[in-house]
């Protein structure tokens, strides 16, 4: 492996999200250093993802199957849907074990500073099954930011004409935290969605 190679392969890794030239040049060190058991076996993992997974035709989630296995689970709550931002969302509330419905993945929030419109957003499909009827409940759960907020905003304007429960998920002090260390905005969302005991 010429100096070129590994330089390029630095540069990709450096491009990945939260992962700098130094990062990358550490993960590179670590693949080279073994590459039958860790870089061939990631490279044929990478390649069979790249032909395999699929962007699931309801929802926006990642899969192997269109629709994916959450969309196709019997099991699921089919009338309860969460609205999140990305997969990773989505992910996170599965590996929690906290949503039994459906979800819709967004695939981004409004953001007028990065040129982000309603018809950037994988909405199509919700309003879809918010039309057929099928649907009781939106959960929003979009991250507490001023874009998030405007994307709840926005789409509980458009979810409302449908007689559809919208809610939306509880910001305020984790599980652990300590009043005196969280910030202006979370600790006033604590208080303003507080509720009894």
């Amino acid at each position: 492996m010429a100096v070129a190679d590994i330089d390029h392969l630095i540069g990709l890794i450096a491009r990945l999200p939260g992962l700098g030239p130094r990062s990358a040049r550490r993960v590179a060190l670590a693949l080279l250093r073994d590459p039958q058991r860790r870089m061939l076996p990631l490279a044929r993992a990478m390649e069979s993802a790249a032909l395999s997974v699929k962007t699931c035709s309801f929802c926006g989630n990642l899969d192997v199957s269109d629709p994916c296995r959450i969309c196709s689970d019997p099991d699921r709550l089919h009338d309860v849907v969460c609205v999140v931002e990305n997969v990773s969302d989505l992910w996170a509330l599965e590996r929690a074990g906290a949503h039994r419905g459906v979800y819709q993945v967004l695939g981004g929030v409004l953001s007028a500073l990065r040129g982000v419109g309603p018809e950037d957003l994988n909405v199509a499909s919700l309003f879809e099954r918010l039309k057929d009827g099928s649907v009781k409940e939106v959960i929003l759960a979009l991250g507490a930011t001023v874009e998030g907020a405007t994307t709840m905003y926005w789409l509980q304007e458009r979810i409302m004409p449908f007689g559809v429960i919208v809610t939306r998920v509880a910001q305020g002090v984790p599980m652990g935290g300590a009043l005196d260390v969280l910030d202006d905005g979370t600790l006033a969302a604590a208080v303003s969605s507080r509720r009894l005991l």
